[in-house]
This record gives structure tokens, sequence and C-alpha cells, in this order.
């Protein structure tokens, strides 16, 4: 009996053998490439983690800066996040910081060039929408109609649809295209909500221009002609 148990190990491990001398290096390349992969994707994730702290910590040099109204501190600050970390969140909301303080400092091309970064940049469609939407400001304040027309028709983001459209017709308003103003005021205002408080400002520009979209027909314009919706 014992020997017959040995005759069956023996032909086990001889199978075993012929197994391993087979597959054996298919095996261990397999294994090797898994632990690589696991490896690999814990060091990618490191790395995305030690990226947003250090990110988040530039971010927060930055806050002081512009808490303090040192704008060319600010932009070094947001210059290196834009070196180093340009896939960051928190860059892209640096960047939109750094906008605002160099609109309110009337620095223009400083708040442009932070637009412009962002928008192009942002992996975040809402970040890339509200970058687009305050450099269309910047262009109408230096009555670049054009090129904020251009801007906003970068907006992707649905979401932004209303005040994409809202802010189209400002732009049209100060061309004097009073017709496509209205058209681009009336999608505004059928975008939103029927409780969007937004949508009573919407209603006080389309009066002024003639159009109540409330009951779908022109009021009378200044002039006395009918305004078309």
């Amino acid at each position: 009996m014992a020997n017959q148990l040995d005759l069956e190990e023996q032909e086990q491990l001889d199978q075993l053998k012929h197994f391993w001398n087979q597959y054996g290096n298919l095996i261990t390349w397999v294994l090797v490439a898994v632990l690589a992969s696991v490896a690999s994707w814990n060091g990618y994730h490191y790395w995305k983690r030690s990226q947003a702290a250090q990110s988040a910590a530039m971010f927060d040099e930055m806050g002081k800066s512009v808490a303090g109204g040192d704008l060319a501190k600010a932009q070094r600050t947001f210059t290196d996040m834009q070196d180093r970390y340009a896939g960051s969140t928190y860059t892209h909301q640096a960047g939109l910081a750094l906008a605002k303080m160099a609109a309110d400092a009337a620095n223009l091309d400083a708040a442009k060039a932070a637009l412009q970064w962002v928008a192009e940049k942002a992996n975040d469609e809402g970040y890339a929408a509200v970058a687009r939407l305050r450099l269309a400001n910047v262009y109408v304040d230096t009555k670049a109609y054009p090129e904020a027309l251009k801007t906003l028709d970068g907006v992707k983001n649905e979401a932004f649809d209303a005040l994409v459209a809202d802010r189209k017709g400002d732009v049209l308003l100060l061309q004097d295209k009073k017709t496509e103003a209205k058209e681009a005021y009336l999608l505004a205002f059928k975008k939103l909500s029927a409780d969007a408080p937004y949508q009573r400002l919407l209603l006080v520009k389309l009066n002024a221009l003639g159009v109540d979209p409330q009951v779908g027909a022109g009021l009378e314009d200044k002039d006395g002609s009918k305004g078309k919706p």
C-alpha cells in the first residue's frame, strides 16, 4: 500500500514538473505583470495624493497673497502652479481667483491671460464655463464684442445655457442689435424654471425691449412700434 502511494505521489510530482516546465515561465511573467500593475496603480494614486496636497498648499499660499492684495506674488504662485500642477483643480481655482483680483485692479491683460488658460486647460467643464463667462466680461469691458460672443459660443456645459444666452443678449444689445438681443434673452428666459429668481431680471430686460414672454406678445416700444419676441 505504501509503495502504491509512493508511486501515485511520484506520478503527481512528475505531472507537476511537466506542467511547470511547460507553463512555468508564462505563469511567472503573468505574476510579474500583475504585481507590477498593482505597484504602478498604488504608486500613481500616491503620486496623485501628493500632487493634490502640494497644489492645495500652494493654493492656500496664493489665497494669502490675494487677501493681502499682493497681485505680483499671486501671479508668481499661479505661474508655479501652472508649471507644476497644470491638471489640478486647485490650479484652475487659482486661475479664477487671480483673474478676479487682476480685473479688480484694472489689469485686464492679466485677467484675460488667466481666464484663457483656465478655459483651455480645465478638465472640469464647470470651471471652463465659468472662465469663459468671465472672459467674455473682460472682452466686453474692452469693447471687443465679437471676441466676447465667440468666447460665449465656446461654453459647452448645458447647465450654463441660460447664463450664456443672457450674456449674449447683453453683448448684442451693446452692439445695437435689438432683434438678436431679444432672441437671446427669450432663450435665456425659457431655459430657466418659472420659480428661478433670475427670470425676473430677464423679464425686466425683455420688457424694456418691448417683449412680454409671459403672454407671448410684444409690448409697445418707446418709439411706438411693436416689439417682436
